[in-house]
């Protein structure tokens, strides 16, 4: 097999069901940031890039951001990154995870049925959550680096149409992430595919610093071509 390159873009929207957070993660006072910027659904967008150096090994890389604010109330007196927040007050709040990965894949099992691979991930998170509440104002950015591991799998239902189960995540004892997504796609004699499928994500840090742990859930399309 030569090598061959794969583009594709992913869209659709994105609920939460979990998105607490306490800052600093020893002193502060922890809240529901859904409380001000609701569940959703909120609109979303991955960009892809794949190279198959050939049948057993390829890289990918994954731009993912994703932000969502809102304004609405917090039930309680917050302390966060050492302001005051008040509760019954028009509170706007913004929450920022964009991660960028890069990825490389060893296909262990490739038959006429599917195939299989594990793989590692270099994530670089570039993270925010942020409260303004009439003339005061707080913000927590965090840009890190985090290591993933990666599954992937592939059954070929018919010569045009495939499941596809794939997964990145890690975890220690100060915090853990897990991107899992599970797709239905056609592919054209053309080159041209699609997909749609589901998506969760969920995962978070908890340490002096940072306590915030959110689960999301995305409704996805895709469309890519393989060149």
């Amino acid at each position: 097999m030569a090598g061959s390159l794969d583009t594709w873009v992913e869209a659709g929207g994105v609920w939460f069901t979990r998105n607490d957070a306490r800052i600093p993660g020893d002193t502060g006072t922890r809240f529901d940031l859904l409380d001000l910027t609701g569940r959703g659904p909120d609109p979303y967008v991955r960009l892809y890039a794949r190279f198959d150096f050939n049948e057993r090994h390829s890289v990918r890389l994954t731009l993912a951001p994703l932000e969502v604010d809102g304004t609405g109330t917090l039930k309680n007196k917050v302390n966060f990154r050492g302001h005051t927040f008040e509760p019954g007050l028009p509170t706007e709040g913004t929450f920022r995870f964009n991660t960028y990965r890069l990825g490389y894949l060893w296909t262990f099992h490739h038959g006429a049925r599917g195939r299989l691979g594990v793989g590692a991930v270099a994530l670089i998170r570039d993270a925010e959550i942020s409260l303004e509440q009439m003339d005061r104002h707080a913000t927590k950015e965090n840009t890190g680096f985090v290591p993933l591991l990666q599954l992937y799998g592939e059954l070929r239902l018919t010569d045009r149409a495939t499941l596809v189960l794939e997964a990145e995540g890690a975890g220690s004892s100060s915090g853990r992430a897990l991107d899992v997504a599970l797709l239905a796609r056609y592919t054209w004699k053309s080159g041209w595919y699609a997909a749609v499928g589901y998506r969760t994500l969920e995962g978070g840090a908890d340490n002096d610093e940072v306590y915030t742990f959110s689960w999301l859930h995305f409704a996805l399309a895709q469309v890519g071509l393989r060149f």
